[in-house]
């Protein structure tokens, strides 16, 4: 035993055989590195509450809705409030952003499970089968929740913005939606049936807008407002007489056009316009420029106002036109600018601003407040410019000489000179400056033909020289042209001027006599070429069997007379002697202010009294007395023919 024990024991105390040696490491053969997958977790939704439950299994269908159910869903909201079911599909088909907005708040709704929270009002049994329902039926009770009565959706298809429909709606939509819809139907007929007159409308708008230079009140802010906003899309304002473009805009701008009776308000506006004579196709260009008008009483605003301007001088028949040109005339504020105006005319000194020259000069302007009241019968838009812009143009006036007698015929034969602006008026004067007129000049130019002076000289004076200029007349002619016959420079290039120098062309002048013609006596361009010019050039062919050289020769011959007279003076003269100059044919009194009377008698004169020796100088005054004899003896019996005549009747 003991034997075994310690036989054991030496193999426990004898040191432990070292470890084995480690195997040689070998080189792995390369691996490719293992790639990482990418795994999109998709966040674990919440857990669905008990009575949202219900509707979990349709929630996908009805994020996915069809635009045709929301639709659908709003024309029956728009039935179940009063509208038939033809309006009712239109509008719901115009409103494509309120149904949208409804079909948005149901998805929302869906997906946060939160139909029983939104129809607390109901209870939770309520919320729960309102989540199983349908997406056209939740969008349909979405659309009722609202409380605008189903009045968004129809300003919406009027084509006014979602954002700014909510915001009208709640000031109309105790109207009813019935009443509204007809009322829109009524305005877009008022306002836009006529045709033929768009753009004018749009023009005077714009005429308007430029010349505005006074404060303007409420109702013209408003109308500006609605002007800048129709200016900002293509087309600005000359689609003002478009519906489709500007009816959203005027509601936008006048919401309160909704809540007018057709019966009690629009109507009779309607009629009240007929009566002060206003045609009712141009009815239109007078509310469009003007709506305020549309929002005034006529008891208690228009018919006041229109007497305010009975009052200061202006007969009714002459408001009507006015208030065509200028649907502003009601504005109060234009009102009152007329009764500046007419302190300002009334002054004995008109107040000289920015001019050192003409203030030390101590000149002034005394005008009658007459005038006034005739320029604006006939450009009522004076009404619209401020009294210091009035000022500005007769300081010019001063300083081109114009006399103070001349200024009310020049004001009165172009009152619009009254609105233009210092600088365009001195575009004009520089622009025949750099002709060669001098300032006593160009304002000898001005009273005899001021609308000159409010054309535009790139568009309009600059195009008349150069076609001149083309056509073949030589530029240093250009200021004598131009100083004998002014209104050339008014006169259409394609109506009035190329025709009568086509119709000398036709017949067989050269261009150069043409423009011969035209250097010499410029008024030629004016004429009627029916009228004046072929029976002129006939009896000259025809009748006194000249050539047509005479004409060239003589081309103030074209100078307008009656035929009568033409063929009397032939007749009269051709009984005495053989008449060689057309002189003789030309009146002092059709020759105007081309030739005077007296230069008329010198050239009489010198043909009658020229001769080679005293026996032929002494024929030819014994002729002129006889010719003078001849033609009072025939003005004579004629006088007494017309006096036998007018007894007998």
């Amino acid at each position: 035993m003991a034997m075994a024990t310690f036989a054991a024991t030496p193999a426990l105390l004898s040191t432990p055989p070292l470890n084995p040696p480690a195997p040689p490491v070998r080189p792995h053969p390369p691996r490719a590195s293992p790639r990482l997958r990418l795994r999109l977790r998709i966040p674990r939704r919440r857990p669905v509450t008990a009575p949202a439950a219900a509707h979990a299994a349709s929630s996908l269908s009805s994020a996915r809705g069809d635009p045709r159910e929301a639709e659908a869903a709003v024309a029956e909201l728009l039935r179940d409030h009063g509208a038939s079911p033809e309006d009712a599909a239109a509008i719901a088909a115009r409103a494509p952003g309120y149904a949208a907005m409804l079909a948005d708040g149901v998805r929302e709704l869906d997906e946060l499970g939160l139909w029983a929270s939104w129809s607390a009002g109901a209870g939770a049994r309520a919320g729960a089968e309102l989540g199983a329902v349908g997406f056209g039926r939740k969008v349909y009770f979405m659309g009722r929740s609202r409380r605008d009565g189903a009045v968004v959706p129809l300003v919406e298809s009027l084509g006014v913005r979602l954002s700014s429909a909510k915001l009208i709606a709640p000031y109309v939509a105790a109207e009813g939606l019935p009443v509204l819809i007809r009322r829109a139907k009524f305005l877009k007929e008022m306002l836009f049936s006529s045709s033929g007159y768009e753009t004018l409308i749009g023009r005077n708008a714009k005429r308007m807008m430029a010349h505005l230079s006074i404060p303007a009140d409420e109702a013209l802010q408003s109308t500006l407002s609605f002007f800048e906003k129709m200016e900002a899309r293509h087309g600005g304002l000359s689609m003002l007489a478009h519906g489709d473009v500007s009816f959203p805009y005027l509601i936008e701008s006048f919401p309160m056009l909704l809540r007018c009776s057709e019966e009690n308000h629009l109507k009779p506006l309607i009629d009240f316009l007929k009566h002060i004579g206003i045609p009712k196709p141009r009815i239109p260009s007078v509310l469009l420029a003007f709506p305020p008008i549309m929002l005034s009483d006529v008891e208690k605003d228009i018919k006041r106002r229109i007497h305010a301007w009975e009052k200061a001088g202006i007969e009714q028949e002459y408001i009507g036109r006015m208030l065509l040109k200028y649907p502003w005339i009601l504005s109060a504020s234009v009102i009152e600018n007329y009764k500046q105006a007419l302190l300002f005319f009334n002054r004995r000194k008109s107040i000289i601003i920015g001019y050192d020259s003409v203030r030390k000069s101590g000149s002034c302007f005394q005008i009658s407040s007459a005038f006034l009241g005739t320029a604006v019968k006939s450009w009522p838009h004076i009404l619209g410019c401020s009294t210091t812009r009035m000022n500005s143009i007769l300081v010019l006036f001063d300083d081109l000489g114009i006399s103070k007698k001349m200024v009310v015929p020049v004001l009165t034969s172009s009152p619009q000179l009254l609105l233009r602006k210092a600088n365009e008026f001195l575009q004009v004067v520089s622009f025949f400056e750099d002709m060669g007129f001098d300032k006593k000049a160009v304002g000898k130019i001005v009273c005899r033909s001021p609308e000159i002076f409010a054309s535009d000289v790139e568009n309009t004076l600059k195009k008349k020289i150069d076609f001149l200029i083309d056509f073949g007349i030589s530029e240093r002619h250009l200021p004598r042209i131009i100083k004998k016959y002014p209104e050339l420079l008014l006169l259409d290039i394609n109506r009035t001027l190329l025709p009568r120098m086509n119709y000398f062309l036709g017949k067989g002048l050269s261009k150069k006599d043409v423009c011969s013609m035209i250097s010499r006596f410029s008024p030629l361009l004016g004429y009627s070429i029916e009228h004046v010019l072929k029976p002129k050039l006939d009896f000259l062919l025809q009748t006194m069997k000249k050539p047509l050289k005479a004409v060239v020769e003589y081309p103030s011959f074209m100078i307008p007379s009656g035929s009568g007279k033409l063929s009397y003076r032939w007749e009269a003269t051709s009984r005495v002697f053989n008449i060689q100059k057309l002189h003789l044919l030309v009146s002092a009194r059709a020759l105007g202010q081309q030739q005077s009377p007296t230069l008329v008698l010198g050239i009489w004169r010198k043909v009658l009294t020229s001769g080679a020796s005293p026996t032929d100088r002494s024929r030819n005054s014994a002729l002129l007395v006889q010719w003078i004899g001849m033609r009072f003896s025939l003005r004579h019996r004629k006088q007494e023919e017309a006096k036998v005549a007018s007894k007998e009747l």
